[in-house]
């Protein structure tokens, strides 16, 4: 496996595209035929460069590309995406000129927005593609549905938003809450399920239509077949990254991560008993020791509440714990039980070596947190090493692109 030039030898993420595909493969497996994939890339596709891992998708056969405003729409767009874009949150009404250039869907989930966006959309001269948002459950956005007749007014607002000028209603959406849940989150996405599928059913009745229904998250692909029965689309986030939305999932896929973090030793030193490290002094050597500095902190994304929880990272194919507070941009690990550790050695921060990893979900525990937060944390700084068969094949660097700007650069790469 090649590594990074000395110039990024810093702190570096590797995505392996061949994981990534394995993973497509494994979730357009669960699908039926007829059914269409929308592949989730916001958040820079769960930190692993959304441009990237989009093209990939586009590659693969994805049908569609959501993203949670329009900012990075746009970003797609600029980098040649040409699939259907969906934008899952909020987009100032002001925006719909914006919209219409770069062809993206957005999502519609109260009357008074659908008003704005409608009014805006008129002054532009634009018509705009809508999805609706149901709220079955989620209680974050959406028309509500989740009373089921009680909820009659609300789904005369949606019907109403439908039929607003320059508004042209393409899907309809809801989101599960509990579909991760395993047991205990069957009977209440059941109930979401139900109440979604009678709202459509009703607007259905009043002459309101759509091309495209999807409930289905990551969770209700694995868990909820049933939640692709009748519908059109479903939504893959955080299972194309290779990691599960839960550990108690009852139908759990053969997934691989895409994402590992590496570093490097930069300093060895001996400490002796009653020495301290770090900021507080709050770890005093018990005897001596042997302490290694790598160039890895909280600036990165790496949470410096992993000083704390005494968390680990991997150098020689061993786990070594942390010492002391996480800083900025450096950390220190306990070497002394290994035979030779010297300045340069690799580190995996997340990851792989020999036959000892550390996983997203192990170091999302230890910090009461889930996977998601882990990769969204990784920070700009920290570049991204795109491989396939071991090989580099594109690199994301925002301190220091390439030029012209290697997003739009490599689209040849796969």
């Amino acid at each position: 496996m090649s590594e990074p030039s000395p110039l990024r030898k810093r702190l570096w993420a590797e995505i392996d595209l061949n994981a990534a595909e394995h993973n497509f493969r494994v979730i357009r497996e669960r699908l039926a035929p007829e059914t269409k994939l929308c592949c989730v890339v916001k958040a820079n596709a769960y930190g692993h460069g959304a441009v990237m891992l989009s093209r990939l998708y586009e590659e693969l056969g994805a049908h569609w590309l959501a993203v949670s405003n329009i900012e990075e729409a746009i970003q797609l767009r600029r980098a040649g995406l040409s699939l259907p874009i969906l934008i899952l949150g909020y987009t100032d009404p002001h925006c719909a000129g914006l919209l219409a250039e770069h062809r993206v869907s957005q999502t519609v989930y109260s009357y008074d927005y659908a008003e704005e966006l409608s009014l805006c959309a008129a002054e532009a001269g634009v018509t705009l593609p809508i999805h609706i948002k149901l709220d079955s459950g989620m209680g974050r956005i959406g028309f509500c549905c989740r009373h089921g007749k009680e909820d009659a007014q609300s789904i005369s607002e949606a019907i109403a938003a439908c039929r607003l000028p320059r508004l042209s209603p393409e899907g309809i959406f809801t989101h599960f809450a509990v579909a991760d849940e395993g047991e205990e989150g069957i009977e209440p996405t059941k109930e979401q399920l139900a109440h979604f599928r009678d709202a459509i059913r009703t607007m259905e009745q009043a002459g309101i239509s759509f091309a495209l229904r999807h409930c289905a998250n990551s969770a209700g692909i694995l868990d909820f077949p049933e939640a692709q029965e009748g519908m059109d689309m479903v939504r893959a986030g955080i299972i194309l990254y290779g990691v599960p939305p839960s550990d108690v999932l009852r139908f759990p896929a053969d997934l691989r991560p895409v994402l590992s973090l590496h570093s490097v030793i930069s300093m060895v030193k001996e400490l002796q008993a009653g020495d301290t490290v770090s900021y507080g002094a709050t770890f005093t050597a018990p005897r001596p020791m042997r302490v290694a500095t790598v160039p890895v902190g909280y600036a990165d994304g790496y949470r410096r509440e992993n000083g704390a929880l005494r968390s680990y990272m991997l150098v020689g194919g061993k786990r070594v714990p942390i010492l002391g507070r996480v800083c900025m941009d450096q950390l220190m690990l306990d070497v002394t039980d290994l035979a030779t550790v010297r300045r340069g050695d690799p580190v995996v921060v997340l990851g792989q070596m020999g036959e000892s990893r550390v996983t997203a979900d192990e170091l999302a525990r230890r910090n009461r947190t889930i996977n998601y937060e882990l990769f969204c944390n990784v920070g700009e700084r920290v570049p991204r090493i795109y491989k396939r068969d071991g090989r580099t094949v594109a690199i994301l660097d925002h301190l220091i692109p390439e030029s012209p700007s290697q997003t739009e650069k490599r689209k040849d790469f796969l």
